[in-house]
């Protein structure tokens, strides 16, 4: 699920001189073709006086294909990012600008750091909110990339349409990324960038259940992503416990 969608809204907590910590449990049914698995997925982002640091880890289980070739292991790997934001000045008129960095990496032996700056933009009430952030990637292990620059936008919009509790939220990523893919007629086809961004839609069951479950789900938007070429849409529904 590659998440991080909920940085925007501990960063507003932040913003507002409230202790932000968070953490979240969300669990993912992928629909895509070729796909069927579940993916889970843990969430944290905790503020201090200095900056904040956020992290999630995305946990990969068996595809359909896999489950009717009965393959032993029901894992089927893991992703994960670590991210640091420094910010001295929170006092300051730059205070919605800190300096970043993470540490993206996984089971498939690919890892990259990421360093740069992030820019937090809301409105009045803070019901909408929106992270930007430039970074210079360093690639480790296996990849490449002739451009080695990400951009990352992450936002929040809560009570869409007036509807409470209902929340749209979401990031997308644009970065440099060598890639190399086999045409059918065994000619070649190289990238140079590769594209994602998730779309989430969620409602809060508060009023009927239990606020700290939501209900919902997202499409996952690629291009030139995960060894696949060219476009690919991917819908999944999902539940998310908030601690």
């Amino acid at each position: 699920m590659y998440n991080k969608t909920f940085i925007a809204v501990a960063v507003a907590t932040l913003a507002l001189g409230q202790t932000a910590q968070a953490q979240n449990l969300q669990t993912f049914y992928d629909f895509g073709k070729d796909r069927k698995y579940v993916t889970t997925t843990f969430e944290m982002f905790k503020g201090d006086k200095f900056g904040d640091t956020f992290f999630f880890i995305d946990h990969y289980y068996t595809t359909k294909d896999q489950r009717d070739n009965k393959v032993a292991s029901a894992f089927n790997g893991s992703y994960f990012e670590i991210e640091r934001g420094l910010n001295f000045w929170q006092d300051s008129d730059l205070k919605d600008l800190s300096a970043h960095i993470e540490y993206d990496g996984s089971t498939w032996g690919a890892g990259i750091w990421c360093f740069g700056a992030k820019y937090f933009l809301h409105n009045q009430d803070f019901s909408n909110l929106l992270t930007l952030y430039l970074m210079y990637d360093q690639h480790v292990g296996v990849g490449k990339a002739d451009i080695p620059v990400k951009f990352t936008a992450v936002w929040s919009m809560n009570d869409l349409l007036g509807v409470k509790g209902l929340i749209f939220k979401g990031f997308a990523d644009l970065w440099g990324n060598n890639s190399t893919f086999i045409n059918s007629d065994l000619t070649t086809t190289d990238a140079k960038f590769s594209f994602l961004t998730e779309p989430q839609i969620w409602y809060n069951l508060g009023s009927v259940f239990d606020n700290h479950l939501d209900i919902g789900g997202e499409i996952e938007l690629s291009y030139n992503f995960a060894g696949h070429k060219g476009f690919m849409c991917n819908p999944c529904a999902g539940l998310r416990w908030n601690f």
